[in-house]
């Protein structure tokens, strides 16, 4: 997608500034008190490396990291204060502003092309994804995505007034290897929420279109329209009306070209009853 996007410039260039705050702390304490990089990494049993990256804000410093720098530095919880004011990482940084628009969404149109929606995934699917992520995510990061990501389903069910949700899913998506028979049924179980429709793109009618990448189109309660693309290292979230207007073109004919919501459940149960 092209055009500009200021809402999301800053989560793909600089980690949160939580992070970067607390890493400068970090740094300026352990430096007053005459503590040297190598002595904190190991009476925290991190890799210098890694300390160096939380002091330079690009890692979330720890809670061990933070107890350990306290107590060394003679801090006086000055340090170990920070604890409270860093996120988790439940979301990539770069999608973070995407993840505020969405709590705010009343409605939402959805292309995928090579994965199933976060909104639909089973825990065990979004495990798949996540684990294997190169470079790979150290065992606290998964667990607190995988938590981010089911947490974000409550769109589906518990906002009220509820959100209308459609998703078109191109046929690639659905044969991929790591969906199993209890994605496939998942996806059945939300097609049949009231304000959730689930449609399935076949290869035999996508068009060039349906072919760019995936897409998502976001109405915010104060009806205020945005594009969402997200690829492996960049992601866009945009407000230009010419952008929005484009995306909900194509979404709009991507719709037409997919199967109706009852033809894509028949075209997903018969997934299911394969063999």
């Amino acid at each position: 997608m092209s055009g500009q996007s200021n809402a999301n410039a800053n989560s793909n260039s600089l980690p949160p500034v939580a992070w970067r705050y607390s890493g400068n702390q970090l740094k300026r304490w352990r430096t007053k008190a005459n503590v040297s990089r190598e002595e904190l990494a190991a009476a925290s049993n991190y890799a210098l490396d890694t300390i160096k990256s939380m002091e330079q804000g690009v890692r979330r410093p720890t809670p061990r990291v933070l107890d350990t720098a306290d107590e060394l530095c003679n801090a006086d919880g000055m340090l170990s204060a920070a604890k409270d004011y860093l996120n988790k990482e439940k979301f990539p940084s770069r999608a973070q502003d995407f993840m505020e628009r969405e709590k705010e969404a009343i409605s939402l149109w959805w292309y995928e092309t090579t994965v199933v929606p976060g909104l639909l995934q089973t825990p065990g699917y979004a495990r798949t994804l996540i684990e294997n992520r190169c470079p790979p995510l150290d065992e606290e990061t998964v667990e607190e995505r995988i938590e981010g990501r089911i947490e974000r389903q409550a769109i589906l069910t518990e906002r009220k007034p509820l959100v209308a949700l459609s998703f078109v899913l191109y046929e690639a998506v659905l044969r991929s290897p790591q969906v199993d028979t209890e994605q496939l049924r998942r996806l059945l179980e939300v097609s049949r929420l009231r304000n959730v429709t689930v449609q399935v793109l076949p290869f035999e009618r996508a068009t060039s279109d349906a072919l760019m990448g995936p897409m998502v189109l976001l109405e915010t309660c104060d009806h205020e329209r945005f594009a969402y693309s997200e690829g492996p290292f960049a992601s866009e979230l945009s407000a230009d009306p010419e952008v929005v207007s484009r995306v909900s073109e194509r979404l709009s004919m991507i719709r037409t070209q997919a199967l109706s919501p009852a033809e894509s459940a028949r075209f997903v149960e018969r997934m299911v009853d394969q063999p």
